[in-house]
């Protein structure tokens, strides 16, 4: 059997196995899908990375990769592999200001930008003098560009491999306050995460529709990476309509998804929404606690009309990246749907996660085969293993800082092990709030149990020694926020329905919580939507100075 030490063997072993099986493939607004085989990939990577070589970049160089996702990106991150150029991918969602951060602190010498009303203006960004390729013509076809000499594929062919230690990117964590730091990963700690997902989800047939973005590890990780190494096809979906995506669902016939929570709550409203049209709101409550005692197989019987709006054969969800609501896995879970909820970081490649035999409610599971974890006596989650960084860029000294003296990786997570010894996170240790007695309360556990009592968006916090608030955004008839939009009424003087709402849904999370968590107050956010990072976590310092501001 042919050695993989390279995500490139990687593809080169999945393209002896599956080389015309479909592997990539992207749905156009007019709805038309433009496919790619696995053999079809192979060759673009090297058309990519010949087209690198020609910009003038040579190994070790870096690129900014930003675009949305579309078949001609994995290849450029591919092809970039091939050139021994290092990419930086940036989020579309990043400020103005971490982009310019992790354009300074990479060192990039290019930027490879994607095109379409999704994508933003890289001259809005203050990279209009950056010296900028278009991402479809890197990846794109090499029939019929003139420019490419006869042999430039034996050329791409006759360069030498990367080694297992070279990088392949670099994932900035942090670009709008501080220095951004840079995490180093190679092809040894990619393979490495890719055997450990293996243990996780054995081999099947997967049929993929790809909503999160290609800038995140997760996506590349699961979506890019460990599809190819088994065989699956993926389809990218640039349009957040609702019905868009679920013609795509059913279109392609998806069989697995990797999704935050957000989006699994996106579409179980959806489906609720339309039982509620229908008039089957009662039976259909009725049919979920009668199939939640059936096998999967006979779950999705029960629910195939449900099932044939996703194509008919939809199994499993990879739900990462936030606090899963039991009651939103169970609710899928119902139907005959598999949620598995994973658990790490960019600096830890993989972590902990459930399983297709063990995926119980809350829990985020166990380190897989191949990775350690192990709690700090704080309760601090720390892993060890070979899918862990090469440190961060430039920066020994916050690199010998993320790691304690015996070799384990610092998360700032903490969590305990419940008695099957699965990882229950508790939040971040920087968010602890000591309370005058000396107890330590966590606010993402409040948060997690305002949720569970029906508010989705809040945010924590010590208002006075020993006094907990919640911040709340007014619940709202569309999935779609849009920051800084107000509400349409004073926040301070709120409708005496949802005052009411408000109430109940404070009083049962206390009901759940201990005596030392309870929350003594709610305030509701000016806005619709709280400040966000690009990844969508919630800016806790700018909430908290609103709060400063009003005391």
């Amino acid at each position: 059997m042919q050695t993989i030490a390279t995500l490139l063997d990687l593809l080169d072993h999945a393209v002896a196995r599956f080389g015309d099986r479909p592997v990539v493939a992207i749905r156009r607004d007019d709805d038309t899908i433009d496919a790619w085989t696995y053999r079809d990939l192979q060759r673009r990577t090297k058309v990519a990375a010949f087209r690198l070589r020609a910009l003038g970049l040579q190994p070790g160089d870096r690129v900014l990769t930003w675009s949305p996702s579309t078949p001609e990106l994995p290849a450029t991150y591919l092809g970039a592999m091939r050139a021994g150029v290092v990419y930086v991918p940036l989020d579309l969602r990043m400020s103005r200001d971490a982009v310019a951060g992790i354009a300074a602190a990479s060192g990039a010498k290019r930027l490879i930008a994607g095109t379409g009303r999704d994508m933003p203006d890289p001259t809005a960004f203050g990279l209009e003098a950056f010296p900028t390729t278009n991402v479809e013509y890197l990846g794109g076809p090499p029939e019929d560009d003139a420019s490419l000499p006869p042999d430039w594929e034996a050329q791409v062919d006759a360069w030498p491999r990367p080694g297992p230690a070279d990088l392949v990117q670099l994932i900035f964590t942090s670009g709008t306050t501080g220095a951004p730091k840079g995490v180093m990963l190679a092809h040894d700690n990619l393979l490495a995460a890719n055997r450990s997902f293996h243990n996780i989800v054995p081999p099947m047939e997967h049929r993929i529709v790809s909503l999160l973005p290609l800038s995140h590890l997760l996506e590349q990780a699961v979506g890019v990476f460990y599809a190819i190494s088994v065989g699956a096809s993926v389809l990218y979906v640039r349009s957040r309509n609702p019905r868009v995506i679920f013609d795509a669902l059913r279109e392609h016939r998806v069989t697995s998804m990797v999704v935050v929570p957000q989006v699994l709550d996106l579409f179980w409203s959806a489906i609720e929404r339309e039982v509620e049209k229908q008039g089957r709101a009662k039976a259909f409550e009725r049919l979920r606690s009668i199939a939640r005692h059936l096998p999967m197989s006979a779950r999705r019987l029960v629910f195939r009309r449900v099932h044939a709006q996703l194509g008919g054969s939809f199994r499993l969800f990879m739900s990462a990246g936030a606090f899963l609501p039991p009651a939103l896995q169970q609710a899928w879970e119902d139907l005959g749907v598999t949620v598995l909820q994973g658990y790490g970081a960019t600096e830890t490649g993989t972590g902990s996660s459930t399983t297709l035999t063990d995926h119980g409610l809350g829990t985020v599971g166990y380190a897989p085969e191949g990775i350690e974890m192990r709690l700090a006596a704080d309760g601090e989650v720390q892993f060890r293993g070979p899918s862990l960084f090469k440190g961060y860029w430039l920066a020994p000294d916050q690199t010998a800082a993320a790691y304690t003296d015996d070799g384990w990786y610092m998360t700032g997570d903490v969590g305990h092990l419940d008695a099957r010894g699965r990882l229950i996170l508790s939040g971040r240790k920087r968010d602890m709030i000591v309370l005058p007695n000396g107890f330590n309360v966590y606010p993402e556990d409040i948060e997690n149990a305002l949720r569970i009592a029906g508010l989705r968006d809040t945010v924590a916090l010590e208002t006075k020694p020993g006094r907990i608030e919640a911040i709340v955004l007014a619940p709202s008839a569309s999935p779609v926020r849009n920051p800084g939009e107000a509400l349409g009424f004073d926040p301070a003087e709120p409708p005496p329905a949802l005052r009411s709402m408000l109430d109940a849904a404070i009083k049962a999370a206390n009901a759940s919580l201990g005596a030392n968590q309870h929350i003594a107050a709610w305030r509701l956010w000016p806005e619709s939507d709280f400040p966000r990072t690009h990844t969508l976590k919630v800016k806790r310092d700018l909430v908290r100075e609103w709060v400063d501001g009003r005391a």
